[in-house]
């Protein structure tokens, strides 16, 4: 017996409980063997819900994301027209990455339903379960100076807060630099990673995790308080596909009106989504800690900081923690 018998089986009892006797008798298999192939639906992303007395119900499926179902939505020009897609790799970074060192065009996207040693900024780990989130790296060419790649992680930010916000009528924010909050939760995270030569950017790989359909059970106990997903949020799955394709057609459009008309368009939209502008933080900078008020972006792409003594100080990386203050 495969679990695709199984999950059959819990498909034709839709919001129904079949008891364990059952699927034994009709799979003529034993109770211990339909624990297993429980199991194994479960590490698949889908959702079972267990009952000593009644049995088990089917209560998630993950839907189908795949190169195919992305063609068949594909509105960007450029971004996503070369997809690669992997059921598990380790990071969609380190796969991006190998394949712009071998010449692939801009806009080559690589997806996975599963990543074994996703990371985020500062090379902490990412939760990334199978089938429930969204874990995708591009490769982006600009032809643009070094020191505009910060420009190009906020412009990434926006564009995935704008299609976030279209499609799913939450209320999501941007905590500088580049991660995604819906009441102060995290939903998502962009890491953007470089490679230069000649004082221009030869490539960028802008890695984009997102947590779409995870339910609580999905997360450790000690991340709950500070991230959650879209579903959990909205009280419905939402279709994978569809937000990647939003997601690319807001990104490029964003993109080329950076490519023709610079920084400052980005910037402004920057700001108007952030949650850290008019909020008193606290920094850890390479250079020590430093408290004061995020006022607005530099066209750098560095946040600006307001201190208690009314200074203006430009930070260019930083870690910033919660607010201390609330305006």
């Amino acid at each position: 017996m495969s679990h695709d018998h199984l999950l059959e089986l819990l498909k034709r009892h839709p919001d129904q409980f079949v008891s364990g006797a059952m699927m034994s008798q009709e799979l003529k298999v034993s109770r211990t063997a339909v624990w297993k192939q429980i199991r194994k639906l479960e590490a698949a992303g889908y959702e079972i819900e267990a009952s000593t007395k009644l049995g088990y119900r089917l209560v998630y499926s993950p839907d189908e994301l795949s190169k195919e179902m992305l063609a068949g939505m594909r509105t960007a020009a450029r971004f996503g027209q070369v997809v690669h897609y992997y059921e598990q790799v380790k990071s969609t970074q380190d796969s991006a990455r190998e394949l712009a060192e071998s010449g692939a065009p801009e806009g080559t996207l690589v997806l996975a339903e599963e990543q074994t040693g996703g990371r985020g900024r500062m090379g902490r780990g990412w939760v990334s379960p199978q089938g429930k989130g969204i874990w995708m790296s591009m490769v982006m060419q600009p032809h643009v100076p070094i020191h505009c790649a910060p420009q190009l992680t906020l412009l990434t930010a926006v564009a995935l807060c704008r299609s976030l916000r279209r499609m799913t009528g939450l209320p999501i924010g941007i905590k500088w630099p580049n991660d995604l909050l819906i009441r102060g939760k995290k939903i998502s995270g962009i890491l953007l990673e470089s490679a230069a030569e000649d004082e221009r950017l030869k490539y960028i790989v802008a890695g984009v995790g997102i947590s779409v359909n995870l339910s609580e059970g999905d997360y450790p106990e000690e991340l709950l308080a500070k991230a959650t997903s879209l579903r959990i949020e909205a009280g419905q799955p939402f279709n994978r596909s569809e937000i990647v394709t939003q997601f690319l057609q807001e990104w490029e459009t964003l993109y080329d009106l950076f490519l023709q008309e610079g920084f400052s368009a980005i910037a402004a939209l920057w700001e108007s989504l952030s949650v850290s502008i008019g909020q008193k933080v606290r920094l850890i900078t390479p250079q020590g800690e430093l408290e004061g008020t995020p006022v607005g972006l530099e066209e750098s792409g560095a946040i600006r900081i307001e201190r208690a003594d009314g200074s203006l100080v430009a930070i260019f990386s930083a870690e910033m923690g919660e607010p201390l203050s609330r305006s």
